[in-house]
This record gives C-alpha cells, structure tokens and sequence, in this order.
C-alpha cells in the first residue's frame, strides 16, 4: 500500500513566510503487507543499529548551520562551538574528540579516517588520517609456522593495533582549516570524559553486545562493561583517565599522542602485550593531504527529474576506494532513466553497476603511495560506457562470469561526454589484478561518520574508524581504546581476512608505513557550482552503496533530504553473488528481483549516512540524520521541522527540536 505526501514547510520561527510545496513522490509506509511475512532479522546491536528505528518524517531545518552524526551529545558539541564562533572545521574537530567519549564503539582517538574539507571560498582537501602498518610489520605476521592463517591475531589484541591516526588528523585540520585553538575545540570532549553522562538505551546495548570481546582485557572490561557489571540506561559513565588524557593532548598538541607521556604509555602497553607499535612508529607517524577526486557532469545530458542543473561530485581519492567507486557507478548510471529505489527495473540496475565497480574495486584499489591506481581509467566514461554495455536490462549477471574490466586504454586523458575529466587522478599503469570477494557481511563494523555546514558555506564529511566494533577490544590505560586495522590488509593472499572475508592479493599487502584500502566516502556535491550535499556512512564495504544511493536520490531521484536518507537500501559488492537489501524494501520488489535472477538476501542496516542538504531556493541547512543507529541533526538557530499531511497524519503540527 502507498500514499502520497505533501508538505509543508514552516519557516515562522525563523521569520519565513510559510511555503507550500509538493514533495510528488511515493512512500512506501512500512507496515503490513500483503505478501507472506518475513523472518525477522538479527539486528547488529554491537554496532549500534536499533531495532525499531524512529523513521524522522522530515529534516531539520536551519538558516544558520547544521550539525549530524551518530550521537546526539555529540551534535550539541557541535552546536556550542558554533555559537561560540567556530566555523565547520572547528566544530569537526570538536565532534570528532567528542565521539571518542560518547560514542566509544567508534569514535575514537586510537584509529584513523578521513576528513573532505571544502571551504566556502573554494579551498578544500581531503585529510589522510588513515592508520598505517608498524615499522616491524610483514605481509606475513599472521601466517603460523605451518603456513595456515591465525585470523584472530588480525582483529583482537595487541598485534592487530596499526598506528593511529586521529589525533594528528584533527590538529592538521584545525591548523589549515580552524579558528580556533585546540584547547578550546576539545574542552567539550574533556568536560564529557570528566563530568560523565546518563547512558542511553542505545550505548547500554552496544556495550552489552560487545561484552564477549571487551571482557577479555582487564582494562577495557573495567571501563566498559563496569567491571562485569553492565551499564544500564541512566547510569553515569565517567572516564577519568581519558579525561586526564585528553586533557594533555589539548597542552601540548598531537605532539604529546606522539611523542609525549601518552605515546611512551600507548608503546609500552602495547608491547607488554604481545604487539608490535613501537614509539619510533608513533613518532613517523604523518597526515597525508591530498586533492580530492572531482567529476562534473550537466544534467542535460543524462537522464534525470532534475534537469539543467551542473553538478559536481568531490570524494574520496585512495586509499578510499569509495570515491572511486561511487564516481564510476554515477558514470554507468548517467544515460539510464532511474525512477525510484522502489522500482524493480532501478533497482536492477543498480545492483547490475554495484556488481561491476566492486569487481574493478578488488582488482585495482590499493595505497597509491605505494601501488599504482588507475584513477584517470576507472572514472573515465568511455569506459563506464563499456561496463555498461556489459550489463542486461532485464536479467541478472553472475558474478562468476563478470570479473574487473581492462581500465588501461582509457588512463590517457580524453575527452568525456557528460562527465568531465576526473581531477586529482593520476595516469599511472594498471595493477595485477587481484580478487577481492566476501563470503560474508554479517559483522559488527566501528567506524562512524559526521557532516557539518556553517552559516558562511564551510563544509566537512569526516568518516573516522576503529575497523571492528570497539576495535581490536583492548584499551590502554590512559583510557581508550585501540583499532584493529591491520586486518584490513592482506593477511594471506589467496584467504579470506577475518573480519570482512576479503580474499586479496599482493596489492594490499601488509608493509611498513602502508595505509590499506579503505571503504569510507565522504562526499560533497555542488550543485551549479554552490553547496548542495555533504554526506558520508559507517558499515564497512557497505559504506560504498549507503553513500551512492543517498546521493543517486537526492542528485538524480530529487528527493526529500529526509526521504533519501530513509529509502530502502540494498548492496552488492560483486562477490558473494547476493543482493543484500534492507528489510524494508516492500515484498513484491523482492520477488521481481529474485524473478530477474538474483539472489536476495534480507539483512539489517546498510549504512547509516549523516547527511546535510541546502535548500536551492532559500539556502536553509537541512538536516537529515539517519535512524538505523539513531543518528541526530541539530541545527543553528533552533530548527523546525517540516510538518507532513499525509493519509495518516491529517493534522499539521510543529515539532521543535
């Protein structure tokens, strides 16, 4: 059963006069139907995943700024910087030490991620805070005496910390892009460690589920599982020594993380149990700014409800794949009439493009420090053009017989249609391929990602990681907690990782100093060369389809900032050959794909993407947080949302925040 909305919008509090506007898309209300009822699926509450998301109607609207992450604490964070003067960047940096108190299965000072920054005057990077292998590491540090792969050590303890990189990552950006001193951006995340906060539902679960692994480690158990006793809602969770850390972070700089008192205690720990960080790796450690990717397109020369329009995606370059990925998917897509998420007919096509850029994505992504990438080949659209080719309208491939494509003849610059040319990329030759397959998703993933907007047209995606939930589980005694990133390298070419049943080759094999293939994607589109989306998502490879499908419905569908960051997901990553889609994609979609030839596979969240839109017409900030994992938004002044007249709610009403 569907329903039409209309809406509108209601600007009064802000001085606006109240607007009318028909929204003209389908909803599909998420109740009863008339199909056979599914198995429930087990939801991922170590992840932080709900299981009876409060679908937000609309988004947050704001004149001035917008803030969405995954924690509401950490909004307020944001907000208070705001107020207090700060721009983008300095709220980031706030939210980013603030989710390392509040949100500890994934924010973090001990992991890594990456920071897109655009400025409101042009200026703009994307910030490598990646984590990198120890000086001691080797490809074959997980390989037993007998050759056979020892999975756990890659994922849990001491030998599976690489060298973090937070901390570096958030003082660059304050010193490129700030305003303000880092003691003041941190004071918030200093006075959360110090004072505590009454915890959620949704933090008591998460440290519940994560009981099994946490439990090993004295430390971690202590903090995080109150002695053994569990956090319930409305408990205080105080965490003094990572106040007392955070505290001399914000002295003496990130030269205290790595150099310092800190740097000596992290080394130290680490070695008495088993790993292999040594102080030298802290103190090489280095931020890598780089120039993001870039591809234009107008939207007069592909199919789309919204036409005219210049576009203009700016990503992720590697060692994110994701960048990569969602410009080639946008390349393949671009001449194909796409109607909803809820079409069969787009779906399939979709899917049919997932299946293909995750096929290139095993072969060819890796470090390009250390790797060469064909950047220039893999978004150039005359070979979009061939993947395309590839693809049957109405039946599905197999996976067995679609491998990576042959990117090299295209790495010479030429001359696109539709798209322009990628900048950023370099011409470099093609790797060996190698093939990147997963036997499985069904895991807890730790990473989590934020979007900002400031009243001058500041933007910020940061999308930061631990790798697994609460990372590799151990937590040192200066009070946080440790990534378990080197199994997001290849720990045996040929086998399958632990974590995300990666199957790998030489490409993105362990080395000293070398970052490993990434997923996450933050994302900014303009949109006839102004500020338009600022987006992101947590989930793994996963993190590559949520990002594409919240930028394919606001850029190509014209939805609702809300709507597109509510719409059914679904994800395939090329090997295994299953389309995974989110339990709320109606039945009768489900069947026709399975009719097409797919094998579907109903599972939890695919993504929880943050996002923030600009309202083309009045410039307003709107907000869309995503309730898989009960993200916020918090707007500058105090937002309204829009009111929804519907079937069901026939009344129009004011909600605050």
């Amino acid at each position: 059963m569907r329903w039409r909305i209309s809406t509108l919008l209601l600007c009064t509090a802000l001085g606006a006069p109240v607007t009318l506007i028909s929204l003209n898309y389908l909803t599909t209300v998420r109740a009863q139907q008339a199909t056979p009822q599914r198995v429930p699926v087990e939801r991922d509450f170590e992840a932080g995943e709900t299981a009876d998301p409060k679908w937000p109607a609309a988004s947050v609207r704001a004149k001035q700024a917008m803030v969405v992450t995954d924690e509401r604490r950490a909004c307020e964070v944001g907000i208070e910087i705001l107020k207090r003067g700060g721009n983008a960047v300095d709220a980031a940096v706030a939210v980013g030490f603030a989710l390392a108190v509040v949100l500890p299965e994934a924010g973090n000072i001990g992991g890594g991620g990456f920071m897109l920054v655009r400025m409101a005057d042009g200026r703009e990077a994307f910030l490598d805070y990646r984590e990198t292998a120890p000086g001691a590491a080797r490809r074959d540090m997980y390989l037993r005496s007998d050759g056979s792969l020892d999975a756990e050590a890659a994922t849990l303890g001491a030998r599976a910390v690489a060298v973090p990189g937070t901390v570096a990552g958030m003082e660059m950006a304050l010193s490129k892009f700030g305003t303000m001193k880092l003691a003041q951006a941190m004071a918030p995340a200093i006075r959360l460690a110090a004072e505590g906060f009454p915890v959620s539902e949704k933090l008591a679960r998460t440290l519940g589920a994560g009981r099994a692994r946490l439990g090993q480690f004295p430390i971690s158990k202590r903090i995080f599982l109150h002695g053994g006793a569990l956090y319930k809602p409305g408990d205080t969770f105080r965490q003094p020594e990572l106040a007392r850390t955070l505290r001399r972070i914000s002295r003496g700089g990130a030269a205290e993380f790595y150099k310092g008192v800190t740097a000596r205690h992290l080394a130290g720990e680490v070695h008495r149990m088993g790993g292999i960080l040594t102080t030298r790796d802290l103190a090489d450690y280095k931020v890598k700014v780089r120039q993001p990717l870039h591809a234009k397109y107008s939207g007069n020369s592909l199919q789309t409800s919204i036409a005219g329009s210049e576009w203009e995606v700016v990503t992720a370059p590697p060692p994110s794949s994701g960048g990569i990925a969602v410009i080639s998917a946008l390349q393949i897509l671009a001449p194909i009439d796409l109607k909803s998420v809820e079409d069969p007919q787009t779906v399939h096509w979709i899917a049919e493009t997932m299946r293909r850029v995750f096929a290139d994505r095993a072969a060819y992504l890796a470090d390009d420090d250390f790797n060469a990438v064909p950047v220039r080949g893999l978004t150039d659209p005359r070979y979009a053009a061939e993947r395309r080719a590839s693809i049957d309208p109405q039946r599905a491939s197999s996976s067995a017989e679609i491998h990576a494509g042959n990117p090299a003849p295209f790495e010479a610059p030429g001359q696109p249609v539709g798209w322009r040319q990628v900048e950023g990329a370099s011409p470099r030759g093609a790797l060996e391929p190698m093939r990147w397959s997963e036997r499985e998703l069904a895991h807890s993933d730790d990473t989590t990602h934020f979007s900002i907007v400031d009243s001058a047209g500041n933007a910020v995606a940061n999308t930061f990681t631990l790798n697994d939930s609460f990372g590799a589980a151990i937590t040192v005694s200066d009070g946080f907690l440790l990534n378990d990133t080197m199994d997001d390298f290849t720990t045996q070419p040929g086998t399958a990782n632990k974590l995300f049943g990666l199957v790998q080759s030489d490409a993105n094999a362990i080395a000293p100093g070398k970052r490993p293939v990434s997923s996450m994607t933050p994302v900014i589109l303009l949109r006839d060369g102004k500020l338009s989306f600022v987006a992101g998502s947590p989930g793994g490879p996963r993190i590559i389809s949520a990002t594409l499908l919240a930028v394919l419905n606001w850029m190509r569908l014209g939805m609702d900032p809300q709507a597109a960051i509510n719409a059914p997901r679904f994800h395939h990553q090329w090997m295994p050959d299953v389309l995974y889609v989110e339990d709320t994609l109606p039945e009768a979609v489900v069947r026709n794909l399975e009719a097409r030839g797919h094998t579907v596979k109903v599972r939890t969240w695919i993504g929880e993407v943050e996002a923030v839109a600009i309202d083309p017409a009045t410039g307003d900030r709107l907000g869309a947080a995503d309730a898989r994992r009960e993200g916020a938004a918090m707007g500058l002044p105090a937002p309204v949302r829009w009111a929804i007249q519907t079937e069901r709610n026939p009344k129009l009403e004011m909600r605050p925040q």
